[in-house]
């Protein structure tokens, strides 16, 4: 899981999203892993449609913005486009459709990413 981690901050420094959408997205994938969501088979999967869910609820990406980073994300995680678009859906309800996060769940993860910067 660390892994896919600093895979999920690698490939969100190359898109140019801010700390706190990584931030975003790794709570996703915590509240997935503690829900006993992930698997070795759909873990890329929901490392994937995190990212993708932070980014479009934190940034006011453009359609080809979004583009390019379900691009990266398919080149990064060796996953088919339509099953990340599929799982998003899957995640998202699984995390009963809650994308804004409290502060409190936030800034751990950003100040821990803007320290390591």
């Amino acid at each position: 899981l660390p892994s896919l981690k600093r895979e999920m901050r690698n490939l969100s420094e190359e898109c140019n999203l801010e700390p706190v959408t990584v931030s975003m997205a790794y709570v996703y994938f915590e509240k997935l892993v503690l829900q006993g969501k992930l698997n070795k088979q759909n873990r890329k999967l929901c490392a994937g449609a995190c990212v993708l869910l932070a980014a479009k609820i934190s940034s006011d990406l453009r359609k080809h913005e979004v583009k390019h980073l379900i691009d990266k994300l398919e080149e990064r995680f060796r996953f088919n486009r339509r099953d990340l678009i599929g799982f998003e859906f899957t995640v998202l309800v699984a995390l009963e459709l809650a994308l804004y996060l409290p502060e409190n769940q936030v800034l751990p993860h950003y100040r821990r990413l803007t320290q390591q910067s």
